[in-house]
């Protein structure tokens, strides 16, 4: 038993990261059969279930922000987990992303406070096999590329921003560089499928995805994501 995981029912090898504790319950429905709460602990809800290729599969929520996302990944490693894809969302950068369209991390931009406490210095690698398994799993429907991993989600500062974008960064999002970061201190593949759900116009007002597009975007990546640890 973890610090803060505390397992109620048996962690597959694998899992999926979403950071809502409620997206984790919505991909546990969806993506398996016979789900048991794997961790109810500070509200940390995760589950296990048995996939489409009838191997189990667990989808653990992390947390908003690195400290909560570090935290969780640790523990997972520490029962056995082999392999991880954060399935998220993000606030678009690039100005050719639109709502609802898919980002594959091939890197994340150390912009956080916990990922650089880990010793990340700029670009942190996603796991290539993982990556290139996201890409078959999406198909052409979704941008390849790097994201810039923020601690905060209100920036007040527009220029850190466009900082990001200048060093190529398409979107950005809150837990990638240290879930990719943990992966790379304990050995264990990590991967990222994001879905943009906050674009920028050019004053820089934010549009934002209703209720029902999230949930809809929430699923989009759920599915990915299964689909890659499947390969």
């Amino acid at each position: 038993m973890g610090v803060h995981i505390h397992p109620t029912a048996s962690l597959a090898p694998r899992a999926l990261l979403p950071g809502d504790p409620g997206r984790a319950l919505a991909l546990a429905q969806l993506l398996t059969s016979e789900p048991k709460m794997f961790n109810h602990n500070r509200g940390l809800w995760g589950y296990t279930g048995i996939a489409a290729d009838g191997e189990p599969l667990t989808i653990q929520s992390t947390g908003m922000g690195g400290p909560s996302a570090a935290i969780v990944l640790e523990e997972l490693c520490d029962l056995g987990l082999t392999r991880a894809i954060r399935v998220g969302t993000c606030g678009a950068l690039d100005p050719g992303l639109a709502l609802g369209d898919l980002v594959i991390a091939e890197a994340a931009l150390a912009c956080d406070g916990a990922s650089r406490a880990l010793g990340a210095d700029g670009l942190v690698r996603a796991d290539g096999g993982l990556v290139a398994a996201l890409r078959v799993a999406t198909g052409d429907g979704a941008r390849v590329g790097i994201v810039a991993t923020s601690d905060l989600f209100y920036e007040p500062h527009p220029a850190r921003a466009r900082a990001w974008e200048c060093e190529g960064a398409l979107a950005v999002e809150m837990e990638a560089a240290t879930l990719l970061r943990v992966g790379e201190l304990r050995g264990v593949a990590v991967g990222c499928v994001l879905a943009v759900t906050d674009v920028f116009d050019a004053g820089g007002a934010r549009h934002r995805l209703d209720g029902d597009g999230i949930a809809a975007a929430g699923e989009r990546v759920g599915r990915a994501g299964a689909a890659a640890l499947q390969a």
